[in-house]
């Protein structure tokens, strides 16, 4: 049922049954270590390309999140996923041991977000009874794609934030009478905003914006204040972006400090980590929803949660061409209780 202009309430509640996350070296060293399922050491994860190791990292993390749901692939109904990279190669190519229906999106670092609303709208609908979201980034790809080859050696803006070599999945499943959450409630899908930021090293400036418009109408088609949830997460502002964020909503005499938090400045350790203003990428919002976030919700430190991951819509070629970046941003609201 839509609400408002934007947002679905989702009347069948689906619920997230399980999830799964794996991470790179990199983010094993961080400071939310313990919650993530699987990691690894080597980053090319015994493949020939960095692009191979971001598909395996994927698949690993989905045939991990069928082992610890008990579910088997021919169970799952349909796959959300995607990626960072050029027609979504590493989801594709993943896909081909997994024998699973597949949707490949791209909503660049808003992914995460998009996948788990389009598998819990699906579910919600009884389109499916089972479904998953999914998404990857690797840090080595991602140079490779958008920036300079690691070989260049090239030095990073203040600005900048580091790709996060992770992968994240989840399971939706119908809901069950007298089984607990936690549920999917509300998506609010977002809206193209772009600010005129040209800088592809200051992605919290040009996402900042869009991560504002998406979660303002949100709170106005429900009806809700921000305090009604325990966290507004976002995904990849990192530190730089989620300031600009906390300042528009300031500027709109909405106070965010103590609920807000993002995963890009979760992630890592900035005072013993190079990470600059903190991660971005497909797997950051998704690793570390699938991990913390969702065993805060688990053991009930936490019962109302706003996800909102955000993107930047651009490539290496409208930059070249002088495009300035667009931004999107999705929310999801999962509740322990409806």
């Amino acid at each position: 049922m839509k609400v408002g202009k934007q947002t679905i309430k989702l009347e069948n509640t689906p619920k997230i049954l399980q999830t799964s996350s794996m991470v790179g070296p990199k983010e094993k060293q961080g400071p939310l270590s313990i919650y993530f399922d699987l990691d690894t050491q080597d980053i090319f994860l015994g493949e020939k390309s960095f692009e191979k190791a971001e598909s395996k990292m994927m698949e690993t993390c989905i045939n991990n999140l069928l082992n610890k749901a008990s579910v088997k692939n021919e169970d799952i109904d349909y796959i959300f996923a995607g990626d960072l990279l050029n027609q979504c190669i590493s989801s594709g190519y993943c896909m081909r041991n997994l024998g699973i229906p597949f949707f490949g999106l791209y909503g660049a670092c808003s992914t995460f977000c998009e996948s788990l609303t389009l598998a819990s709208l699906f579910v919600n609908a009884n389109y499916a009874s089972k479904a998953i979201a999914a998404t990857s980034s690797h840090f080595c790809s991602a140079e490779r794609q958008f920036r300079m080859p690691l070989e260049h050696g090239n030095q990073k803006s203040p600005t900048a934030q580091c790709t996060v070599t992770a992968s994240g999945s989840a399971i939706v499943v119908k809901k069950e009478d007298g089984i607990p959450g936690p549920y999917v409630t509300h998506v609010t899908p977002g809206k193209i905003i772009d600010y005129n930021v040209t800088d592809m090293t200051n992605m919290g400036a040009a996402m900042a914006p869009a991560a504002f418009n998406t979660i303002a109408m949100h709170l106005q088609d429900t009806g809700r204040t921000a305090d009604y949830y325990d966290a507004i997460v976002t995904g990849d502002l990192g530190v730089l972006g989620s300031e600009i964020l906390v300042d528009i909503f300031r500027k709109e005499g909405i106070e965010l400090n103590g609920i807000h938090a993002d995963c890009g400045a979760l992630i890592y350790d900035h005072d013993k980590q190079d990470t600059h203003c903190g991660g971005s990428g497909c797997g950051c919002m998704a690793s570390v929803f699938s991990g913390y976030f969702f065993e805060q919700l688990k053991t009930k430190k936490m019962n109302k949660i706003l996800i909102v991951a955000t993107g930047a819509l651009m490539s290496t070629l409208s930059s070249q061409q002088g495009e300035s970046i667009p931004g999107i941003a999705h929310a999801v609201a999962i509740e322990n209780e409806v």
